[in-house]
């Protein structure tokens, strides 16, 4: 057993989503959204580096030690797979862990609306899911890929970085592909993707133009694709996309987009009061003809009014979705106001009068 395994061991048992090691301080874990210092002494960098050398693949360590940043996944045996970021800082070596459950959470179980399994069940399109970093996009991707897995008879292809949870295949073919090791890119992996008859590919990260452009193009060529961005909203989603390519394109962008895109989900993720443990709010976007139609013509503005007035089509904005959660006491009063969008409709319900200077 390697040394550091007794950190992560302590961490599953204790239910912390990350770990972090860092050169010049004690170890530190995240629970339930909240940092806490482990009462150990604080990190020297050669000791550190010895004990994180030991679980990485030795082309990880040469990767490591050529540019300060490396990415893999590791495993402890019946205990959870963990996500790794090795990088340097001013001290020396830093890490941090993520775990990545070993039981991978259905729909229903997570309490996602039911659209999240008729997406699931799509012929071909763009399912994007967003937010940032942590906010839980892997694991509702992961309950997305699970119904499929269960309900379809496809072959679902997952192209990540690293590979975080693993499905094995129920119903469905599934190949799970990890970037640096069985692929060398994102745009790699997608351009070969297309020559491998999948039904279902999940790009774990539409990281830049090349990328995005190869999985419209699957979208558009009868492919259901699912994928990850690190933005906020639903807008800004679409955004965020068209502003990736140059400026002579994205009018065809936008149109390609209208054509394929089917949902946009944007996550935003709340300890829990109820009980300990997380919830995510939900702004949910459904492609419809007006939505197209807005993509095209360039006025994204508008999207949220659609949003609003959308639900029969399962359509809900995140403030929607945190007022559900605020009345069934699962999130404080003070989060749902910090992370709302209109703010005036969850001031009645704080105890004292917000102190947000960024409010004019």
């Amino acid at each position: 057993m390697a040394q550091i395994d007794a950190f992560f061991k302590m961490m599953h048992e204790l239910g912390a989503s990350d770990l972090h090691l860092s050169t010049g301080s004690q170890p530190i874990i995240r629970l339930h959204g909240e940092l806490q210092r482990i009462k150990y002494k604080s990190l020297v960098n050669d000791e550190l580096k010895k004990m994180l050398y030991e679980i990485t693949p030795e082309n990880k360590v040469k990767i490591f030690e050529e540019t300060g940043d490396v990415d893999f996944s590791y495993e402890v045996p019946n205990v959870a797979r963990y996500r790794v970021n090795f990088f340097r800082q001013r001290l020396g070596v830093a890490a941090v862990f993520r775990e990545i459950p070993q039981k991978i959470l259905g729909i229903d179980d997570l309490g996602l609306p039911g659209i999240m399994k008729r997406l699931a069940m799509l012929p071909k399109g763009l399912v994007l899911v967003t937010g940032p970093t942590g906010s839980g996009k892997s694991t509702t991707l992961a309950a997305c890929i699970d119904y499929a897995n269960r309900t379809r008879r496809d072959h679902i292809l997952t192209i990540e970085d690293p590979i975080e949870f693993v499905h094995e295949p129920v119903n469905c073919l599934i190949n799970q592909r990890e970037v640096g090791r069985d692929s060398l890119s994102f745009k790699a992996a997608l351009r070969g993707a297309l020559r491998e008859d999948p039904d279902i590919i999940l790009v774990g990260e539409l990281r830049d133009l090349e990328t995005i452009q190869l999985a419209l193009e699957a979208a558009e060529t009868g492919h259901l694709v699912f994928g990850t961005l690190h933005t906020i909203s639903a807008s800004k989603t679409i955004d965020r996309i068209i502003e990736v390519f140059p400026a002579e394109m994205q009018s065809q962008i936008r149109s390609s987009l209208s054509e394929s895109l089917r949902a946009v989900i944007a996550q935003t993720l709340f300890k829990r009061e109820d009980r300990p443990g997380r919830v995510a709010a939900l702004e949910i976007l459904i492609a419809t003809p007006a939505v197209r139609n807005l993509i095209r013509e360039n006025k994204n503005f508008q999207i949220n009014s659609v949003i609003e007035t959308g639900k029969k089509f399962g359509m809900q904005s995140l403030d929607e979705s945190i007022m559900k959660y605020l009345l069934q006491k699962k999130i404080s009063s003070e989060a749902a106001y910090n992370n709302s969008v209109n703010k005036s409709k969850f001031r009645e319900f704080l105890s004292e009068a917000p102190q947000d200077f960024t409010e004019v």
